[in-house]
């Protein structure tokens, strides 16, 4: 295990870009580490749940978020490195990026880009409670098309496996190819 100063990194995309699996993977080398998996932050959600890939979703969704930028950085104050799982378009980017810069704590915006075939066939592959209708997948991987002043921030992982993604994240993330505050 390999032991950082403490930080927050955003691990982004579309769902089926294998945010969660290169996510364990991170944690298990950083030392100590949190893994914090949105979806599980709408899932908190007992009433009045909105789908967050649903336009009436935005208020919840600036919620939920703030909810969960306070929470990564409350874990990064404690010392942990922190990975957040999620799909976490640039537009909500700003909000990592103030709480890093008033916390003076490093934070990182790591997007997960692979093609569009390959995220279709992943996110439709996938069991359980995971998304899998092809309608809303696409959208999302739409979303992450232009990635505007973040654009430098992608990874395309088409063809990588997870352990070899990782290790890309792992690269950029020592070489602050995708820093987005004080560090």
């Amino acid at each position: 295990m390999v032991r950082h100063e403490a930080s927050v990194i955003v691990l982004a995309g579309p769902p089926g870009a294998g945010k969660s699996t290169v996510a364990a993977l991170l944690c298990d080398e950083l030392k100590p580490s949190v893994h914090l998996h949105t979806d599980d932050f709408w899932g908190f959600i007992r009433q009045g749940y909105v789908a967050p890939y649903l336009p009436e979703s935005k208020q919840q969704n600036d919620v939920v978020m703030g909810v969960l930028v306070a929470c990564a950085f409350g874990y990064a104050a404690g010392g942990y490195q922190v990975v957040v799982d999620g799909v976490v378009g640039p537009w909500f980017v700003g909000l990592f990026g103030a709480e890093a810069a008033a916390r003076e704590i490093a934070s990182h915006y790591v997007v997960l880009r692979p093609g569009r075939e390959t995220t279709l066939a992943r996110a439709t592959g996938r069991g359980g409670d995971a998304l899998t209708d092809p309608g809303p997948v696409l959208h999302m991987f739409e979303q992450f098309a232009d990635l505007g002043a973040y654009g430098h921030h992608a990874l395309d992982s088409t063809g990588m496996s997870p352990v070899e993604t990782a290790h890309a994240v792992r690269r950029g993330l020592a070489e602050k190819t995708f820093l987005l505050g004080p560090g």
